[in-house]
Formats: structure tokens, sequence, C-alpha cells
């Protein structure tokens, strides 16, 4: 059993060590500690590491995790990224707002809100890994059903799907949110492959072709 003043240090040193995100049941199971313990230990850190620190404590999905401090997100990616990162496309801002509200969701339910195909918006997202697959629609054809992924809570900082803040404030959100593209275009925007090619998380699914008019595309 750890000593109260202890906790603390070892919390910070398990959070440094493992980088990724530590499920705070899991903290206290291993530890022999109530989430009573965890907690306070957790809100002590949040404290120490908190405003204009360069490493923030910040917990999302049941789990705590150390990271970057937003502020400085832009200096950290001059100095880090050689070239700069693109932002999402517009088509995938949107698919990601409307998978964020409505989750889970089908790809078709995504493209009957927006009137467009959403094929591509859908792969960018989740090579970003800001969305996943989380099951399939009991329906005709057992379509994929898309929702958000912990990256997305933690880009975000969203303890929880449940805190999402209004939708138009998300879209601002996502628009200060840079991420790495897939061969970026001298626009900027997003390569993909031939429309006569399936993306990626498609391949094997049946696939219904969409005519989509040009003019109302985005």
């Amino acid at each position: 059993m750890l000593e109260i003043e202890k906790i603390d240090n070892v919390l910070e040193a398990l959070l440094f060590v493992s980088g990724d995100g530590l499920k705070i049941t899991d903290i206290c199971e291993l530890l022999e500690l109530q989430k009573s313990e965890i907690n306070a230990a957790v809100k002590r850190l949040q404290k120490k590491y908190g405003g204009d620190a360069g490493v923030h404590l910040i917990s999302y999905n049941g789990k705590i995790q150390l990271a970057s401090n937003p502020e400085y997100a832009d200096i950290l990616a001059f100095v880090l990224n050689p070239i700069k990162e693109k932002a999402l496309s517009n088509p995938a801002m949107e698919t990601l707002s409307i998978i964020a509200y409505r989750q889970p969701v089908t790809r078709l339910d995504i493209e009957h809100i927006r009137g467009v195909n959403c094929d591509y918006a859908l792969q960018a997202l989740l090579k970003n890994n800001l969305i996943e697959i989380v099951g399939r629609k009991d329906a005709l054809g057992k379509p994929l059903l898309f929702g958000t992924s912990e990256t997305f809570l933690r880009k975000f900082g969203i303890e929880d799907i449940a805190d999402l803040p209004d939708r138009d404030k998300l879209l601002e959100k996502i628009k200060d949110i840079e991420e790495t593209t897939p061969e970026p275009t001298e626009e900027g925007l997003y390569r993909f492959v031939s429309d006569e090619e399936n993306p990626e998380f498609l391949q094997g699914e049946d696939v219904v072709k969409i005519e989509v008019d040009d003019e109302k595309a985005d």
C-alpha cells in the first residue's frame, strides 16, 4: 500500500513513462488504491501541470494522460515539423461534426445529411484517428457504423462525448486543429485514390455508387 504523499509522485512517473492515456480503474486495481485517492492525486497534479506550464494533465473517457499545453502548439509544430501540416478540408470537418453529434452513424446517413458522397472525407478522418468503426447497423447489408475516437476527445479537450460543446463552437475548434494529411496536393487538400477504387475502410464492402452533381458537390 502506497503512502499518501507518494501517490502523486508514482502517478506522475507512470504517466510520464507511459506516454499514452492510462485508465483510472486500472491504476486503482494495480496499486490497490481507492478511486477517491487517485482522483485527489489527479486534481493535485492538474494544479501542478496547469496554466502556463508546458505540460498539462488531461482526462478523457475515464483515462488520464500528460499532454503538451495547446497554447504552444504552433511553436511545437514549427520546431518538430519542417513541413507545415495541412488543415482538414471543409467536407472532412462537416463530416466529423455530423459523426460527433449523431454517432453511431453510417456512411449513407452522413451522405443523406450532406447531400454528397463522403467516402474520402471518412477515409481522411480514419487516417487521422479522429473517428473509428464502432460496429455494424442491424439493417440490410449490415453497413459500418462510425463514431468519434479517444483521439478526438483528447485533441478537443473533451472528457466525455456528453460534454460536446455547441455544434458551431465545435466547428470553430475543428478549424483550429491541424492534422497531417496523406499526400497533400498543391492546393493543400487531400489527394485521394481515384473514384474507380474503394477507399481503404470500404475494401471488401458492397458499395452503392451515388451519382453526384458536380455543381452541388464540395
